[in-house]
């Protein structure tokens, strides 16, 4: 082998170590971040750039702090996820990537996410804390906790939006929150049907899927789907709240938003029924589709009520 070619085997062989690297960063989960820019829409201030600006911020920073926690729950689950027929594919349990280096590039992350948060305030930084804390406790064995586990993904949704209300300096709305913490509770119960979907099918598992039993799958989707319905109804009471009233009082075209998550709620469900959702509903929405048909007719709504 040349010193050439040698050179060319190593360069090739740090573009995928580090390509690795980013993959287990989860990067296309960072989508779900965008709730911090959810105070800027319901005050209607969308065009303000310094108020965008800032979103941008809190969006960098959630982002990185969710990274150096998917990171950290690999450490922790290295060994289940070898043994998992989806997740053995993880960079981490392949072995694509080594212990050591997903530790440093975890604590990398979160320094760099502490180092954000500062600049926005003591509030966004106590928000951020708090949604670490949450999600380290979850990853130590609380997601082995039937409900308990879904819930604290819910409220992990909310704080996007007290972050994102805190960065701005916006104010913040119990509305918006309560209606996160419905409608995630809710796709955190499809993730977990899913998975018991994907267990189940598959010979030689336990009747078990983190603490759910093969019987409560029927349980699953009935609480799924009266939490994904409650945020259709809290978001119908939000937008006949003078809080949600536009300036060019178009304020009534909320109205089809409500009618669009009506109809994806009860879509991705009947997805997840059918076995066709394998895994993160939000990964699966990214692809499927109907999904992406109805973001942007409701991000063409929003923009007519602007």
């Amino acid at each position: 082998m040349t010193v050439e070619t040698r050179v060319l085997s190593s360069a090739t062989s740090a573009r995928e170590t580090f390509g690795a690297y980013v993959a287990a960063t989860r990067p296309r989960h960072w989508l779900k971040n965008i709730l911090v820019f959810l105070p800027i829409v319901a005050a209607h201030r969308l065009y303000e750039s310094h108020l965008l600006w800032r979103g941008l911020g809190a969006f960098v920073a959630f982002s990185l702090c969710a990274s150096s926690i998917y990171l950290f729950n690999d450490l922790r689950d290295v060994a289940a996820d070898r043994a998992h027929p989806h997740n053995r594919w993880r960079p981490l349990a392949s072995g694509r990537i080594t212990e050591s280096g997903t530790l440093v590039v975890a604590a990398a992350l979160l320094l760099a996410t502490l180092s954000i948060s500062y600049a926005f305030g003591p509030v966004f930084l106590g928000v951020i804390a708090l949604y670490y804390v949450t999600m380290v406790i979850y990853s130590l064995g609380a997601k082995g906790i039937p409900i308990l586990d879904v819930l604290m993904l819910a409220c992990g949704y909310a704080l996007r939006v007290i972050a994102g209300a805190a960065a701005t300096g916006l104010a913040w709305s119990p509305w918006l929150s309560a209606f996160c913490v419905f409608l995630f509770f809710s796709l955190a119960l499809i993730k977990r049907y899913a998975e018991m979907v994907i267990a189940h099918g598959t010979s030689g598992v336990e009747d078990h899927v983190r603490g759910y039993l093969r019987q409560d799958g029927v349980l699953l989707v009935a609480q799924g789907l009266a939490s994904g319905y409650l945020s259709v109804l809290v978001l119908a009471l939000y937008t006949n709240t003078r809080m949600i009233q536009a300036p060019s009082g178009q304020y009534g075209l909320f109205w089809v938003i409500c009618l669009l998550l009506l109809y994806w709620i009860s879509h991705m469900w009947l997805m997840a029924h059918r076995g066709r959702i394998q895994g993160d509903p939000v990964a699966f929405a990214l692809k499927d589709p109907v999904s992406r048909i109805i973001v942007v007719l409701a991000g063409v709504v929003m923009l007519l009520a602007m």
